[in-house]
């Protein structure tokens, strides 16, 4: 569609209008970064979600063969071999091992579990918050009815019907998760579809898609970043949780697992859920820690005031 005489006389214009209230919108990403990187617990959390990321890496390696194979005697204490750092299971199995590779499946989970979630919820608040109206109030409706049913326990029975494995587990934490983006979103571009920018986008002749994508999101991705490190978080929990109570998938070892395994001798040999509790206590902390780093890294007021 071509523009009018007018509309291309005032493009320079509107432009120059629409710049000025973007950048008021949001902190310059260097600035951001540099305000991210100052924060020590930020960094704190940076540097153990490293290391836990760098541990998941190496499993492959450092311990090749199967993570679930007996090697050992049973019920060796950490220290005891200097062969198995971390001890062995009731059925010989190294926890070390085990704690390496159930890295790698709490890590893929939790961030492919957050990208589904964060990909339904945008596009559904999105989609309410722009449009406005009837659809609106209905996709406004869809997400009430989803945060009043108990996520947790939808969560059971989505993977109890689709039987336990790492896709399906993984598609059904994001099936759960994604109504707390959608409000957010919702909310962020319900007040942002009025700024001064996007009413000059709109006398460009943007299309609502080039507008939703290319002016109103990227304003309202730091409370959405925020929210993803939460949901990184709350996957690693899920999957945890899920496999402790048996619903995790059967031919792979994680830290949920692990737990579980350990309940029955928790008296006699508490470090075999000791071991994966604190590796499941320091991923979400360090994620939470991340999360606040961004938080006040992203947010305009405290970046203003930085």
């Amino acid at each position: 569609m071509t523009s009018s005489p007018m509309t291309a006389r005032l493009a320079p214009t509107l432009a120059r209008a629409a710049a000025p209230d973007r950048g008021a919108m949001r902190p310059a990403p260097r600035r951001a970064l540099r305000a991210f990187l100052r924060n020590p617990t930020a960094l704190s959390g940076l540097i153990i979600l490293g290391l836990v990321a760098a541990a998941a890496l190496a499993a492959p390696f450092v311990y090749p063969d199967d993570p679930l194979g007996m090697v050992a005697q049973p019920f060796l204490w950490p220290g005891q071999d200097p062969a198995y750092p971390l001890g062995t299971d009731s059925l010989g199995r190294d926890v070390a091992a085990g704690v390496a590779h159930g890295a790698r499946v709490s890590l893929l989970v939790g961030f492919a579990a957050a990208s589904v979630g964060l990909a339904l919820g945008v596009l559904v608040g999105a989609t309410a918050g722009y449009c406005g109206g009837w659809i609106d109030r209905a996709l406004g409706r869809l997400i009430a009815l989803f945060q009043t049913i108990p996520a947790f326990i939808l969560l059971v029975v989505l993977v109890a019907i689709a039987q336990p494995s790492i896709p399906a587990i993984t598609l059904a934490i994001g099936a759960t998760s994604w109504p707390t983006v959608a409000r957010l979103t919702r909310a962020e571009f319900r007040s942002l579809r009025e700024k001064d920018f996007v009413t000059a986008a709109r006398g460009l002749g943007y299309g609502p898609v080039r507008i939703v994508v290319a002016e109103i999101l990227p304003n309202a991705l730091p409370p959405i970043v925020v929210t993803a490190s939460v949901m990184v978080a709350s996957g690693i929990l899920m999957e945890s949780a899920l496999s402790f109570m048996g619903l995790g998938d059967p031919n792979v070892v994680s830290w949920g697992s692990m737990i579980g395994a350990g309940r029955e001798v928790l008296r006699s040999a508490w470090y075999l859920t000791a071991v994966p509790g604190i590796a499941i206590v320091l991923s979400v902390l360090a994620l939470n820690l991340v999360g606040d780093g961004l938080n006040d890294a992203l947010n305009p007021r405290l970046a203003g005031e930085a």
